[in-house]
């Protein structure tokens, strides 16, 4: 699925990836966990193409494909999909044809046929019900003053009409109380099958808990310096990260 190699990248000069190297395989939930400015949102940018993060070193392979040799739509035909962490609003754009130009945009990358008006409508409505998605906000611009939990489930909505292979979770949990929460979590385990795979940054357990990782990363001064399993989230969420400096000698 995915393969990182002594990835390296730069924002205006500055250094903030220093060497990631990651595997994710078909199937798997990777958790990645850190202190702020550690170089989590700046992986994340990377991998989707964000042309103000400069790549000075490494090599990112999807599904033995370069990735970094793609532009950002290419890599999102390909299968790339994130959820931001601020999603942004789209006046005058509604959500319908923001997600017909976007569904049928990624068919005619693969060679298929363009959804016709009432496929497309009967996808929406079988999409919608996985994450409980409102069809008044549905048929509204997007995110056009969408509460921030109802922004975080349109994302996962987006997910569920693009079918990509690998998501990226950005701090999807921030801002969400429980119940939103759970419906956000909830939706994206729906959309786990054994072919796709994700990246989910966050700083706490609470998201966890739904999503069950298979292995949980710890990033810190732009290198992956710890990595385990489920319970290493768990140790985090009671000790902090000092402890792990501490062990690495930061």
């Amino acid at each position: 699925m995915l393969e990182i190699r002594n990835l390296h990248a730069s924002v205006n000069g500055k250094e903030i990836l220093k060497g990631i190297n990651l595997t994710i395989k078909d199937g798997e939930v990777h958790a990645l966990m850190g202190q702020n400015g550690a170089g989590k949102s700046t992986l994340s940018n990377v991998l989707v193409g964000n042309p103000a993060y400069e790549i000075t070193e490494g090599t990112v392979l999807l599904n033995g494909k370069d990735l970094l040799a793609m532009k950002p739509e290419e890599r999102a035909h390909e299968g790339v999909f994130m959820s931001f962490q601020h999603p942004v609003e789209i006046p005058g754009v509604s959500m319908v044809n923001f997600m017909r130009a976007a569904v049928n945009a990624k068919r005619k990358y693969h060679g298929e046929e363009p959804l016709s008006a009432s496929d497309f409508l009967k996808l929406m409505r079988e999409k919608r019900k996985i994450v409980e998605l409102d069809n008044k906000l549905a048929n509204r611009s997007v995110n056009e003053g969408f509460s921030g939990g109802e922004k975080k489930r349109n994302e996962i909505f987006q997910m569920a009409m693009l079918e990509p292979t690998f998501a990226i979770l950005d701090e999807t949990d921030s801002g969400l109380d429980v119940d939103a929460l759970r419906i956000v979590a909830e939706g994206f385990n729906k959309l786990r099958t054994p072919q796709t795979s994700a990246m989910v940054i966050t700083h706490y357990q609470r998201l966890l808990d739904y999503l069950k990782p298979d292995i949980v990363h710890v990033l810190l001064n732009g290198k992956i310096v710890k990595t385990a399993g489920p319970e290493l989230a768990q140790e985090i969420e009671t000790r902090g990260f000092d402890w792990i400096k501490e062990e690495i000698g930061l």
